[in-house]
């Protein structure tokens, strides 16, 4: 097979790293794999792995952004893939108008993910399009059915995303090295229980109640170190800076620390004590539960969405109602010192999102165009 995944760049997150995993078990399975995006710095780990890469920015929400159409479909026309995955909705709307554009049995077949809870519009419902619509949790695929009634419920697909055990191993231990250069680079954390809230700095992750929850364990005087590991938002530069602003004001700049971006969060996951999910709004997956999960590390997380799927799942101790800060800084506090055994066993591999995903396209690839 050829496959074709379009997204809007490759600079890091979770789609991104999902698809950068389709592409390597593509080519591994002797397929061809091709990525459209604008770039990034994952664009290198793609190409090393056997992946073709094309740059094309259409992620930019703007309808000048639809004049692409047009030469996209003249290169679907020229390259001829069999099947056309789309990850994102701005990419999706420029495909999917080259795509319908073709005659039917010029197509490649259509393949859509629902990766997050869009906002209810005509411009989200592209992302419902596909010939099969793969939606990464239960709750993704209940919130397609309730606000796409049109959508065909036999071509909306559950495919979880997954995490590799041997990436994030349980019970591992970082080597030496590591450590010694982190305890240099971060000496602040020595002798504290370490409190993580890994994900990029947008509002939507709960960096607000981090802090109170901080606030409140050190009240109490617990010896703890606050990380707020993730790169800041090019479009939201505000927001950290408020945050910056906020922990100083509260004299907590020697109890929270902003690490950036890292390549090494598999190695900051094992040193910490508990890391924490708090979005505000339900995550459609939550892969950075998983990953600590994987590693046999506590997880607390409020109870919506993905992340409360996972947990339910692999860790029930861990989740907790959301605006509840009581229940927050109770369970907090219990686990960084007598935390229930994480299950080293669980069903979010890998492996298995892999496997079903190749699985799709190959069923589809055998079977005639359905009409759209």
């Amino acid at each position: 097979m050829k496959v074709v995944q379009v997204l809007p760049a490759l600079d890091g997150g979770g789609v991104e790293k999902g698809t950068l995993e389709i592409a390597q078990a593509l080519v591994q399975a002797g397929h061809e794999s091709i990525v459209i995006s604008a770039g990034g710095r994952m664009v290198e780990k793609l190409t090393a792995q056997g992946s073709q890469h094309i740059n094309w920015d259409l992620g930019k929400k703007s309808l000048l952004t639809l004049r692409h159409v047009l030469a996209v479909r003249r290169w679907l026309k020229q390259t001829r893939p069999d099947i056309l995955h789309l990850r994102s909705r701005m990419p999706a709307w420029v495909m999917y108008l080259a795509w319908r554009g073709l005659p039917t049995d010029d197509r490649p077949h259509l393949v859509t993910t629902v990766h997050g809870l869009y906002s209810v519009s005509k411009y989200s419902e592209i992302m419902c399009k596909g010939e099969r619509v793969i939606a990464v949790s239960e709750m993704v695929r209940e919130y397609i059915k309730k606000n796409y009634p049109n959508t065909n419920p036999s071509h909306i697909k559950l495919i979880y995303r997954g995490v590799d055990p041997v990436e994030f191993p349980y019970s591992y231990q970082p080597p030496m090295a590591w450590v010694q250069q982190w305890q240099q680079d971060f000496p602040q954390l020595e002798g504290n229980k370490i409190l993580t809230l890994p994900g990029r700095l947008t509002r939507l992750k709960g960096h607000r109640d981090f802090i109170d929850l901080i606030i409140k364990l050190k009240q109490a005087g617990h010896k703890i170190h606050g990380l707020i590991v993730g790169g800041e938002d090019s479009k939201r530069r505000q927001y950290a800076a408020e945050l910056h602003s906020c922990i100083h004001q509260e004299g907590l700049d020697d109890t929270i620390t902003f690490t950036g971006n890292r390549s090494d969060i598999r190695e900051i996951y094992a040193i910490s004590d508990v890391v924490l999910s708090l979005s505000t709004k339900p995550e459609s997956f939550g892969r950075t539960v998983l990953e600590a999960l994987s590693m046999g590390v506590p997880v607390v997380g409020y109870d919506h969405g993905g992340v409360g799927e996972v947990l339910g799942s692999v860790y029930p101790s861990g989740k907790i109602p959301m605006n509840r800060a009581d229940l927050l800084l109770k369970k907090v506090e219990e686990l960084i010192y007598d935390p229930p055994k994480v299950n080293s066993q669980y069903d979010f591999t890998k492996a298995k999102m892999l496997a079903a995903t190749l699985e799709l396209y190959s069923e589809l690839g055998k079977n005639p165009h359905e009409n759209m």
